[in-house]
């Protein structure tokens, strides 16, 4: 197992982050152990921060460090290992592997680096410098390429089955992720987008350029900041303003315009994404393992609770009341009680639920009519779709020549999926809450707009 302390934390610069991780990129001298790589750190909330990292009198003050020797490996490398490597072929994985950590030197990375983090990030989490271990990847953005990172985000139209009468007309008709960019316009929080990620997964070349060039525009309207397209040139994050770095050398930048740059960068993914199955997996994996929608989750964890004995007698005087009165209380979804308990699931949950979704047990579900005694087969199918409606992809491009078709090849690691973390059960309460209000807010939008799912008649 590589240690950390093998490098300096100068060698180490910020790429880029995530709700749970910050990545950094190995440009130290010639070592091959971290050459190629990138290092993938944990992150802790900025109140646990403060009681770790205190500098006071030019020194660094921390409490007693916890005993790590028998702390596990990042669970990511265990789940790719065990789960992830079982729905999505090996050459689209990066490779993961375990490296050990020192605090001292991690607080030092954190002096180096943090303020290079967007100021938003900085303010509410930052390096969990009590951890032990880290993991080591195949650094997919620093070498001499292009590369692009999307966050494709959910891929289908929910089949109307379990939707209400109130969703039922909208949510069959928008996408989540359109709905939801209302929403967040509404409240002021990002610009509009013109990007509709069923037209990104539907195999269709002018579709497909169609979701590029609105990924595009939001890149470039939003100064970087909206995080549904990054890219980078030999590792460095481009800002909108830097668009000539994309170009091959050799390319006049004094004469070539940023829309045709814009133009050849999108034909080179668009071409890349059509040779790749891995937008079809990802699209076949939401669409499967959500099913239910999560309206129909929903239901069904309110049909398992009140079926349970002890919730029938604890509420006995409401179902001896006359029809029409109040229904008794229910516990939210995803929260276990007394009456239906559903445990967070741990990587041996996720392998036993990968052995039957895989087995002819899923295909014989009759999904309009779910039964109780499978709720925790749905719990855990939906989990796992939200990690894929979550997750990104980093597609290698060369550097752009406008106006010359490139030949492409997509090779191992041409296309690779990252960002696959399970989800939690408890986030599951919040994602109700969430669905509600999107759908509600619209429903008073007088300009809806109409998305295509090319794949919804093979749902």
């Amino acid at each position: 197992m590589a240690s950390i302390v093998d490098t300096d934390p100068s060698d180490w610069r910020y790429v880029s982050e995530g709700g749970a991780t910050i990545v950094f990129s190995y440009h130290g001298p010639p070592n091959p152990e971290f050459d190629g790589t990138v290092l993938r750190l944990r992150k802790a909330l900025v109140p646990s921060l403060k009681t770790v990292v205190k500098i006071r009198d030019g020194e660094v003050h921390k409490p007693q460090a916890l005993d790590g020797e028998d702390e596990p490996d990042d669970p990511t490398i265990e789940y790719q290992t065990k789960c992830m490597a079982k729905l999505i072929p090996l050459e689209h994985l990066p490779r993961l592997e375990t490296v050990k950590l020192d605090q001292e030197w991690l607080q030092r990375l954190v002096q180096l680096e943090n303020l290079k983090r967007p100021e938003g990030r900085r303010e509410k989490d930052g390096i969990d410098v009590d951890r032990k271990k880290g993991v080591l990847a195949t650094d997919l953005v620093g070498g001499n390429w292009l590369a692009a990172e999307i966050k494709p985000k959910w891929a289908f139209l929910p089949s109307p089955t379990h939707l209400s009468e109130e969703t039922n007309s909208i949510k069959s008709q928008t996408c989540r992720f359109c709905m939801h960019n209302h929403l967040r316009k509404s409240n002021g929080d990002i610009i509009e987008m013109n990007y509709c990620p069923l037209d990104l997964f539907s195999g269709d070349e002018a579709r497909i350029t169609k979701a590029i060039h609105g990924l595009w525009d939001a890149w470039t309207e939003s100064g970087g900041t909206v995080n549904n397209l990054k890219v980078f040139a030999k590792g460095k994050t481009l800002r909108p303003t830097e668009t000539s770095l994309m170009l091959a050398e050799g390319v006049d930048a004094s004469s070539t315009t940023t829309e045709q740059i814009r133009d050849a960068f999108t034909s080179a993914l668009r071409r890349t994404l059509i040779k790749t199955p891995v937008l079809g997996i990802l699209s076949r994996l939401q669409r499967t393992l959500d099913v239910l929608d999560i309206e129909g989750l929903s239901k069904l964890w309110r049909t398992t609770e009140r079926a349970a004995p002890l919730y029938r007698t604890t509420f006995e005087s409401f179902f001896a009341q006359p029809d029409g009165t109040s229904p008794p209380p229910t516990t939210p979804l995803g929260v276990s009680s007394l009456f239906l308990s559903s445990p967070e699931p741990a990587i041996p949950d996720w392998v036993d639920f990968l052995n039957t979704y895989l087995s002819p047990f899923s295909s014989q579900l009759d999904h309009s009519n779910p039964e109780p005694k499978n709720l925790r087969y749905y719990l855990l199918a939906y989990l796992l779709s939200a990690t894929f409606k979550d997750c990104s992809i980093i597609v290698r491009l060369d550097f752009v020549r406008p106006g010359i078709e490139p030949k492409i090849e997509v090779k191992p690691n041409t296309v690779t999926v990252i960002d696959l973390d399970p989800k939690s059960l408890d986030k599951l309460r919040g994602w109700e809450k969430l669905d509600k209000r999107i759908a509600a807010t619209y429903s008073l939008n007088s300009a809806r707009k109409t998305c295509i799912d090319a794949f919804s008649s093979s749902t």
